[in-house]
């Protein structure tokens, strides 16, 4: 087994909490089979913004899910067991290589979509990571573009 379909065969047997509604863990499921059947599952999202108010957006390679779409630079599934802290720790890590030193967790919310013949019923836990440090982009971006609320 080469080394891309080993990391296939545990991203496709990653197990993660069942939660309700109210984020209480009621079970657990094979990542793949929670978005088969639409079990709600978690995963968490951060957001990057640095000190002049900017946000900051990731852009899909072609060979990823929302391909050429510019999304949030961490996300991830919260892995059954692991803490939302633990998890966003490991995903900021994973994904932007940005050390991470000021945070916050914001809130969460379900979104449930319909994408490529699977159900993503997540719910989302977001924190937001605020440094102006710069993101180095690994396989699974090729791009950044940094955007400015208006209040």
């Amino acid at each position: 087994m080469s080394k891309v379909e080993y990391y296939t065969f545990l991203w496709r047997n990653e197990l993660v909490d069942i939660v309700d509604e109210d984020n209480q863990v009621i079970g657990q499921i094979m990542k793949t089979q929670a978005h088969l059947r639409g079990v709600l599952h978690r995963c968490v999202v951060a957001e990057v913004i640095d000190s002049k108010g900017n946000w900051l957006l990731v852009k899909q390679a072609s060979d990823r899910q929302d391909a050429g779409q510019y999304i949030s630079p961490v996300g991830g599934h919260i892995q059954a067991s692991e803490t939302e802290e633990d998890a966003f720790e490991a995903r900021s890590d994973g994904r932007t290589r940005i050390k991470v030193t000021s945070f916050k967790r914001i809130g969460q919310a379900i979104f449930n979509r319909g994408v490529i013949g699977r159900k993503e019923n997540h719910l989302f836990v977001f924190y937001e990571i605020y440094t102006d440090e710069r993101t180095i982009l690994n396989h699974e971006s090729v791009g950044t573009e940094d955007f400015q609320i208006n209040n």
